[in-house]
């Protein structure tokens, strides 16, 4: 399928986040919180324009990805700049049609042109390694709990740029968006039901 990847217009941003409202709704839960991450990240210290991108198929906006700055900070409280990814949204009637692959081989040579050393995120392994990405336990560095697991994973985008890195994850506020929010934020997207699904019971 024929996409084009480009840098987010501000005037889309409205249209990028109703997109991830549609790809996460009864996903992980009845309903979802990701656009209004999406739209706090947008306001916090952390953004980074030149890797918040979209993907268009004639003329219209089909996926979409974002990248943050967050930190490690080791144990002599020194901090590391990396990335925080996502979330990575494409609508559902273009999902497993390789949009996200797109779009994530996209930000990761951007984000290797703009000297970053790493990006980090929460997703499903089997799906992330195929881009290099790793566990982030072999390269020493834990959640902000001190914890490791398989879908948080870590990947260098410049030789051995982690080699000398290693503490614990920060990402920033934005991503731990207050859900007394989101009843007025919902007010400014279309209506849809909240449900449990299927989906909600497999991740948990």
């Amino acid at each position: 399928m024929e996409v084009s990847i480009k840098k987010t217009d501000k005037k889309d941003f409205f249209q990028t986040e109703n997109l991830t409202r549609e790809a996460f709704w009864n996903v992980y839960k009845p309903g979802c919180d990701e656009h209004l991450i999406l739209n706090k990240i947008r306001k916090s210290k952390s953004y980074i324009p030149e890797l918040d991108l979209v993907a268009i198929k004639e003329n219209q906006i089909i996926g979409h990805i974002i990248s943050t700055k967050a930190r490690v900070i080791d144990t002599v409280n020194m901090e590391h700049e990396v990335l925080c990814v996502g979330p990575i949204s494409v609508l559902p009637e273009f999902q497993k049609r390789g949009v996200g692959t797109k779009l994530l081989n996209y930000s990761i040579t951007e984000a290797e042109n703009l000297g970053y050393t790493a990006m980090i995120l929460f997703g499903n392994p089997d799906y992330y390694h195929r881009f290099g990405f790793r566990n982030a336990k072999e390269n020493e560095i834990t959640t902000k709990d001190f914890k490791n697991f398989e879908p948080f994973m870590a990947l260098e985008l410049q030789l051995n740029s982690l080699k000398n890195v290693s503490g614990r994850f920060f990402e920033d506020n934005a991503f731990f968006a207050n859900q007394d929010e989101l009843p007025e934020f919902e007010k400014k997207f279309p209506y849809r039901k909240k449900l449990k699904t299927k989906t909600q019971l497999k991740g948990k």
